[in-house]
């Protein structure tokens, strides 16, 4: 019993979010160099972009407890050209 109670305690504090972050093209290498030194989870994991194909975009998929812990994740640049999305699974039938 305590163990179900430890996971719905774990639950109820993390959620999912999307963050979608969006950059000029003349703004990628800056997007990119925003990483130095930024301590975060996302460093040396792959991301989903589209800077090659001229869409200038990147998602991650992050736990957080919160929308501002989520966007924590990402350097100020990077943040700041973000978006926050809460999310969670979707049966599809």
């Amino acid at each position: 019993m305590a163990r179900g109670r430890a996971l719905d305690d774990h639950w109820r504090w993390m959620a999912t979010f999307v963050l979608s972050h969006r950059h000029e093209p003349a703004e990628c290498a800056i997007a990119h160099a925003a990483w130095r030194g930024f301590d975060s989870p996302l460093r040396r994991h792959p991301a989903l972009g589209s800077c090659a194909g001229g869409g200038h975009a990147l998602w991650w998929t992050v736990d957080a407890a919160s929308e501002g812990e989520a966007l924590a994740q990402v350097p100020p640049f990077v943040a700041e050209r973000t978006t926050v999305e809460r999310v969670g699974s979707v049966s599809i039938p």
